[in-house]
């Protein structure tokens, strides 16, 4: 069998998941034969890890040499691990120049530059895959199995509540995701994940969406208010950072150094500023109410500078409800060691039946991130998928309907009042 050839686009942290498991798991069937982003030293660490690996050096191109790289290496797979705001750019053209598609989430970040994507996949019929790696965590997957096999009859309403430690949740307002042009603000760069699975378990998609959101605990503003006087801009070689627990320091770390300290001068991106000052463009607590085709209601929040990391969701049926509660082990994207980044440390699943005892679900757990649903996720890529009968793997439809849901809160933050999401986009 001949091996599938991809080229990825975008060298940050969030790279190394796909090209690590194309150099190692998936060598007999995969092949990595070019990197593509703005950064020549971050693409160069990209290919030192794939020597280490045994893998050999890939061809780099600049950014701006995107279409020169398809014309060349035509790989049969473009992935997509740019800037948010990017991603419809490189899956709109690498379509129009042949080749399918592989993108990390968002898929994009607002209504026009979705309705681009699905409109060039009409046109050039090829095919686009967002990676949602949640819905293969097992205790995700148990929680579709159970509504599939009317375990708690017709779902009427759920309450879901994430939240982001300081550790982790802190991250997205040192980095680009904290300007909304580059990431859609949280509702859409992170809720993307959330929204996802609603759509996922419940077998459904939204069509009325109300929202509320502010920025109260990041941003200079608020840390004035609660009495801190001593900013600064970023913290590398900054005094003021050097006892700051929301600080994060490049030079700590092999990675982090790598791919955004020593790629400054190349990139221009300042990887660890202040999450407190004065430029702060998302919010950082949100609310969401979303009513969805078939008649069942999500109230739905977010906030990202909580003691501890994970989320509870409730499902509420005709025929009983059923409780998950969720540790997640807390990360910073790019450290060191991100083998387990999402793994669960706790995982609780409870169904409550309308006429008999409840009692705990089992969850089989793997090895690997998100409970050994990252492994399952690479293989459904890159290996010969096995059958799913949950249907876990995510084409561009599915892809734009978790974001339309953050994108119609966006829209409803900034209007106050409630979105059809309908009027939207055209499928």
């Amino acid at each position: 069998m001949a091996k599938k050839t991809y080229a990825l686009v975008g060298c940050g942290s969030r790279a190394r998941f796909f090209y690590e498991a194309v150099a190692t798991t998936y060598k007999e069937t995969s092949e990595m034969v070019a990197f593509c982003d703005l950064s020549p030293t971050r693409m160069n660490y990209a290919n030192k890890i794939l020597t280490e690996l045994g893998a050999g050096a890939v061809a780099t191109y600049k950014h701006t040499d995107f279409e020169k790289m398809i014309a060349e290496k035509r790989p049969d797979f473009v992935i997509v691990t740019s800037v948010d705001r990017t991603h419809d750019y490189y899956i709109i053209k690498a379509m129009e120049l042949g080749c399918d598609v592989i993108t990390e989430k968002p898929m994009t970040i607002d209504e026009e530059k979705a309705q681009a994507i699905i409109d060039a996949q009409k046109k050039y019929g090829r095919s686009l895959r967002v990676t949602f790696n949640y819905r293969y965590a097992p205790h995700s997957t148990k929680i579709r199995e159970l509504i599939m096999n009317d375990t708690i009859g017709e779902v009427f309403s759920i309450h879901f509540e994430w939240l982001l430690d300081i550790h982790h949740g802190a991250d997205y307002y040192r980095r680009w995701h904290r300007n909304k042009l580059n990431s859609g603000g949280l509702l859409v760069h992170k809720s993307t994940h959330h929204f996802d699975l609603v759509n996922f378990w419940l077998g459904d998609a939204p069509k009325t969406v109300f929202a509320m959101g502010d920025l109260r605990f990041y941003g200079m503003k608020n840390a004035e208010r609660r009495g801190v006087s001593g900013f600064y801009d970023r913290a590398h070689g900054n005094e003021h950072a050097k006892n700051d627990p929301f600080a994060i320091q490049l030079s700590a770390q092999e990675d982090m150094k790598a791919m955004y300290l020593d790629a400054e001068e190349d990139s221009g991106y300042i990887r660890d500023r202040s999450v407190f000052s004065d430029d702060v463009a998302i919010e950082d607590v949100m609310g969401v109410l979303v009513k969805y085709n078939k008649g069942a209601l999500l109230t739905y929040s977010l906030n990202t500078f909580l003691p501890w990391e994970g989320f509870n969701v409730v499902f509420n049926g005709s025929k009983g409800r059923i409780e998950m509660k969720v540790v997640e082990k807390s990360y910073v994207s790019g450290e060191d060691d991100m083998a387990h980044y999402g793994e669960a440390a706790h995982v609780d699943v409870r169904v409550f039946p309308m006429f008999a005892p409840p009692y705990e679900a089992e969850i089989i757990r793997g090895e690997g991130g998100h409970g050994g649903g990252d492994p399952v996720l690479l293989n459904d890529i890159f290996g010969i998928p096995a059958p799913d009968p949950f249907n876990r793997a995510a084409d561009h439809v599915q892809g734009a309907m978790s974001i339309l849901t953050g994108i119609a809160a966006n829209k409803s933050i900034a209007s106050g009042t409630a979105i059809k999401v309908r009027d939207l986009v055209n499928f």
